[in-house]
């Protein structure tokens, strides 16, 4: 099976940073990955978050696509909840319209009341299947953590990808859900991982305490940036964040570069998609990009 590998990225603030700056490393993760090999770069979108600049993933896109010349680009995902299916549409129509073939509509049901979200994500895919000489239309996903987000996707035809990061759990029956019940043949499915890579077990331990501990703190009602190296190094973690982190980590692939290619390409092959959408969380913008790169030259992806 021939991987692919795309990132999602959240844009996320360290400590002492500021969200401007974040979204300036978004876009500088972005043409470094255009070089790498990747196939698709999404940007997620977060409200009233200490941790995440991304409130605006159309935005985003719209800016990515302006500094990269081969990915695809898109968002993980536009909360449908929050506005009316016109509004979306004609977002990424235009989008489309300016860059045909590079645009993803990645859509999410949180943010919102979502006992109407299958009528409003059927109103947008009939929207975009409307005549618009000259545009090609986006490709639409519907990003799920559960059976029900698959097999919507399925029933109305679109692309699916699963949280793995959210919920390791439910992967296996949620992929299988939409691959029973999708209209395409074959599915197009992906596999969304967060993951954590470095040239040795050490580093990789350091940057994955770094999340661990920022995770935990959030899982019990703390609000912030992502802590640094030294502060996590200092800190006297309490029973609760110890029991947080022991339960996150499940949800986190992390170690060096062939380790982390191992249990990525098991994870694609117990799931059966071809595509996995890595996502990594560090403090240093820095080793962001490098754990990027590291799994690049792991997998032999073709630079551009």
């Amino acid at each position: 099976m021939s991987l692919r590998l795309s990132i999602l990225d959240q844009s996320p603030i360290p400590a002492g940073g500021a969200p401007a700056e974040a979204l300036t490393a978004t876009r500088q993760l972005a043409r470094s990955a255009d070089g790498l090999g990747y196939h698709r770069f999404w940007v997620a979108e977060h409200h009233g978050a200490a941790s995440f600049a991304g409130t605006a993933p159309e935005i985003m896109v719209a800016s990515l696509l302006e500094h990269t010349r081969r990915l695809r680009i898109g968002s993980g995902g536009v909360l449908l909840p929050r506005y009316e299916p016109l509004k979306v549409a004609e977002v990424f129509r235009v989008l489309g319209a300016l860059h045909p073939g590079r645009v993803d509509l990645g859509i999410g049901r949180a943010g919102g009341i979502a006992r109407d979200f299958p009528h409003r994500f059927a109103e947008v895919i009939d929207l975009l299947g409307k005549p618009y000489p000259g545009y090609t239309p986006p490709a639409v996903w519907l990003l799920g953590a559960g059976s029900g987000s698959a097999r919507l996707a399925g029933a109305l035809g679109t692309r699916y990808a699963f949280a793995h990061f959210l919920s390791p759990r439910l992967s296996t029956a949620a992929l299988d859900a939409f691959q029973d019940s999708t209209r395409h043949a074959p599915a197009q499915s992906a596999l969304a991982v967060r993951a954590v890579v470095a040239e040795t077990e050490a580093k990789a331990r350091e940057l994955t305490a770094g999340f661990l501990l920022w995770r935990s703190r959030k899982d019990l009602g703390h609000n912030e940036p992502f802590p640094s190296s030294t502060t996590v190094r200092s800190h006297r973690w309490s029973v609760e964040e110890h029991a947080r982190a022991c339960r996150s980590s499940q949800q986190l692939v992390a170690g060096t570069p062939k380790q982390v290619k191992a249990e990525l390409t098991r994870l694609a092959h117990a799931h059966r998609v071809d595509e996995i959408i890595v996502n990594t969380l560090t403090h240093d913008p820095v080793d962001r990009l490098r754990s990027y790169e590291l799994l690049a030259e792991a997998f032999q992806l073709a630079p551009a």
